[in-house]
């Protein structure tokens, strides 16, 4: 995992002519997307659509994603970051849990962006898997050039789930989803492109995750 400083981020959404500004606490980020392989060690299950040990998993929704954290973060004798109750929909989070989980949207971008200010942080056939060049398929990650702070496949192959909910007041729980997958046109491949979907019933074979932990 790669070691992220704190700093502030500005974040926008185009959808609601809406710029906010938010403080980052130093966190830890995964360089890659959970992998199939990776994903299949902890929870011994294999979701994805397409098949292969180093690509990305994918056909997952964000309680998939959260229970991963969740086991990851047992198996390492860590405390666990969210609290997830049978029977019922809604899943908190343990704030100051030293346990794995989904980076912020804020978080996210701020790792994604890694110090730049455009809306990629280098020529988008160098860094991502999209719809012009992926034969639309996944790909094994790592193969592009990772950005600044060494981070691998922030854009394209997949999507990622973030922890935040989108909007609650007109979308319920929905949570964020961030960075454009291998199908996308290379308008949708940004570090600023905001997403949302359903935490437990929405899964598609260009969304995975990738996972951080407070420092």
């Amino acid at each position: 995992m790669a070691e992220i400083s704190a700093g502030t981020i500005e974040l926008r959404d185009d959808r609601i002519k809406k710029k906010w500004t938010t403080e980052i606490q130093p966190f830890l980020i995964s360089r890659f997307p959970v992998t199939q392989e990776f994903y299949f060690e902890v929870t011994r299950e294999s979701p994805s659509t397409f098949t292969g040990e180093n690509l990305p998993v994918e056909t997952l929704t964000w309680k998939d994603a959260v229970i991963f954290c969740n086991s990851l973060s047992t198996r390492e004798g860590l405390e666990l970051y969210y609290i997830i109750q049978d029977n019922i929909e809604e899943i908190s989070s343990n704030v100051e849990a030293d346990g794995f989980r989904l980076p912020t949207e804020a978080e996210w971008e701020y790792a994604c962006k890694a110090g730049t200010n455009g809306i990629r942080y280098a020529e988008l056939d160098l860094i991502a898997w999209y719809k012009d060049n992926s034969g639309n398929a996944p790909h094994p990650v790592g193969q592009k050039e990772p950005n600044a702070w060494g981070l691998y496949d922030m854009l394209g192959n997949v999507w990622e789930w973030c922890s935040d909910i989108y909007d609650e007041t007109v979308y319920g729980s929905y949570r964020i989803i961030r960075g454009g997958g291998w199908s996308d046109e290379e308008r949708s491949v940004m570090a600023t492109t905001r997403r949302r979907s359903h935490p437990l019933k929405f899964k598609i074979e260009d969304l995975g995750f990738r996972i951080a932990k407070n420092k």
